[in-house]
C-alpha cells in the first residue's frame, strides 16, 4: 500500500502519491508526498505560479524540498491540474501513475497517460540518504506529461491517485459519475466517496480481473485480483465563472 496526501486549492487540485516501499526502510512514505502537496499549495496561495504551467508549481514545491534543511526522505508521483475558467483552460502536468479524466456528455474526452519505468515502478520525485542519490530512483519534475486544453461548462474533471485507477476502469468510473446530476458540494464530494469506496471494495476482491491484474498479465505475470491500495479521488465541474 502507498500513503499520499492531496490538497486543492478550488481550480488548482492535486494529488501526490507516496511509494510505499520506503516503509521498508523505516520511513513514513506520507510524508514525502505531504509536504511536497502543502508546499505547492502554499506556492499556489502566494501566486507563485503560472496557471498554463503547473508543472512551475510541481518543480518549485520539489527544489524548495531538496533545499530544506529538515530531514525528508522518501519518493512520490504527482499530478495537478490548474483550470483557468477566464480562458476555459485546463493545465495538466502528470509525473507518475497518479491521473486525471475529463468526462463531457457521459464520454472521457481527455485522460492522463501513466509514466512507467517498467511494470509498477512509475516515475517519481524522490530524496535519497546522503550517499544514495545515484541508487534511489528519481525523476526530474520537467519530465511530467504536460497538456494543455479548451474545456466546457459541464465537464467533470476526475483527479486521482493509482489505487482508483488500478481497481476500477474507465467504463466503471463513467457509471458512477452518471449518478451526479447536480453541481452542488454534497453532490459532488457523495459521488467522489462513492467512487472510492468501489474501488476500495474492488481492491480485496480476490476474484477480480482489475486493470491492474489485466496489465500484470500482459507483462507475463500470473496476477489476478484487486490491487490493495491507498485511494484518494477528487472531483471538479467546470462551472460559471464570477469575479
Amino acid at each position: 500500500m502507498c500513503r499520499r496526501k492531496h490538497r486543492s486549492t478550488g481550480d488548482e487540485p492535486g494529488v501526490a502519491d507516496g511509494v510505499g516501499g520506503w516503509r521498508d526502510y523505516g520511513v513514513d512514505p506520507s510524508q514525502f508526498s505531504a509536504t511536497l502537496m502543502r508546499t505547492c499549495e502554499r506556492l499556489v496561495k502566494e501566486g507563485r505560479f503560472t496557471p498554463s504551467s503547473p508543472v512551475g508549481i510541481l518543480t518549485s514545491g520539489y527544489y524548495e524540498l531538496l533545499q530544506n534543511k529538515v530531514p525528508l526522505l522518501g519518493s512520490s508521483t504527482a499530478c495537478i491540474v490548474v483550470l483557468d475558467r477566464r480562458s476555459h483552460q485546463l493545465h495538466t502536468c502528470n509525473l507518475g501513475d497518479s491521473g486525471f479524466l475529463v468526462v463531457r456528455g457521459g464520454e472521457v474526452v481527455h485522460r492522463s497517460d501513466e509514466q512507467q519505468h517498467y511494470f509498477n515502478t512509475p516515475f517519481q520525485l524522490s530524496i535519497a540518504p546522503p550517499g544514495a542519490e545515484g541508487v534511489v530512483l528519481s525523476d526530474s519534475p520537467e519530465a511530467a506529461d504536460s497538456a494543455s486544453f479548451d474545456v466546457q461548462l459541464g465537464d467533470i474533471i476526475l483527479t486521482a491517485s493509482d489505487g482508483l485507477f488500478d481497481n476500477m476502469p474507465d467504463y466503471m468510473i463513467l457509471q458512477e459519475l452518471k449518478k451526479l446530476k447536480s453541481a452542488n458540494y454534497d453532490s459532488i464530494q457523495q459521488t467522489a466517496q462513492s467512487i472510492a469506496k468501489q474501488a476500495h471494495e474492488l481492491a480485496y476482491d480476490p476474484n477480480y480481473m482489475s486493470p491492474f491484474a489485466q496489465f500484470a498479465c500482459d507483462n507475463g505475470l500470473n496476477v489476478r485480483g484487486g490491487k490493495p491500495d491507498d485511494i484518494t479521488v477528487l472531483l471538479s465541474i467546470v462551472a460559471e465563472y464570477t469575479d
